[in-house]
């Protein structure tokens, strides 16, 4: 890792939120239904259901529910965190689900770690979802996340929306809530909670589309095979955090010659713009 991303992320370490405990908890709710979504998903933006033959590197695996999804798809899968616990999630995964099967490889490691990313070579698909906004170090992330896609191979990433001064704004719940003592943390994340709550009802309501927030709860599974309770949290805590518009993205891949395939926004609201892209033949 550079000196400059080394202190960067040193510099978040203090307030880091801990990722792998939320996923930890996550696994408890984790279901075939969710699986099954989850390739679903995984399908829908990369336009195939079958990856068989093809490599697979998750950057940021947090549960390993999207490696499994790959591995299930027929992928080849090398998964990495930057968290142990979220390493230590997918490993339980393996062993429930794939057991000691060679396609599937986890270890413990960093996007901004140079020399690691190096020694992991090129990969047919590299995926991160909503992961390298949490680095620290976002646009070198981004960099060496592209870096490792092979000729002619495929780049997923999600990264959250620059929505201008409610970013700024979101910026300081989070930070906020990695600095307060753990006994205060679960009121001030129901807080927030219940606020994203109550905004989404009342816009439901504006609409008269009341179905939408059942939905939330009782189908949450439905939006990539996640938990709606798990999510709030992530979102609440989620820090380091940085956001990008949707154009700022397709710039910065753009120069290193790659060609947008599949784009889903977030609508100019709160959460992630996913992209694929694919990196041209003659770069």
């Amino acid at each position: 890792m550079s000196q400059t991303a080394h202190s960067m992320v040193a510099s978040c370490e203090s307030d880091r939120f801990e990722f792998g405990a939320n996923w930890r908890a996550f696994l408890s709710v984790l279901n075939d239904d969710r699986i099954a979504e989850a390739q679903r998903s995984l399908a829908g933006m990369l336009g195939s259901s079958e990856l068989l033959g093809r490599s697979f590197l998750d950057i940021g695996c947090g549960s390993g529910l999207f490696s499994l999804a790959a591995w299930k798809m027929g992928a080849r899968v090398h998964s990495f965190d930057f968290d142990p616990l979220s390493v230590r999630c997918a490993e339980e995964l393996r062993r429930r689900y794939a057991v000691e099967d060679g396609r599937w490889t986890i270890e413990r490691g960093s996007v901004l770690d140079a020399s690691y990313m190096e020694k992991l070579g090129l990969f047919d698909i590299v995926y991160s979802w909503g992961v390298l906004h949490h680095t620290g170090d976002m646009w070198s992330a981004i960099a060496k996340a592209a870096a490792a896609v092979r000729g002619d191979g495929c780049l997923f990433i999600a990264i959250y929306n620059d929505q201008g001064p409610w970013s700024v704004f979101w910026t300081r719940v989070k930070r906020t809530y990695n600095r307060l003592p753990p006994v205060l943390r679960t009121p001030y994340l129901l807080g927030f909670g219940a606020a994203l709550e109550s905004a989404a009802l009342g816009s439901a309501v504006l609409r008269l589309d009341l179905r939408r927030i059942v939905d939330r709860w009782t189908r949450y599974e439905s939006v990539r095979g996640m938990s709606r309770w798990h999510d709030v949290i992530d979102w609440v805590g989620g820090y380091p955090f940085e956001v990008a518009k949707p154009e700022k993205i397709l710039d910065f891949c753009r120069q290193r010659r790659f060609e947008l395939t599949k784009l889903r926004t977030c609508g100019g609201k709160m959460g992630c713009n996913e992209f694929v892209f694919r990196r041209t033949a003659n770069s």
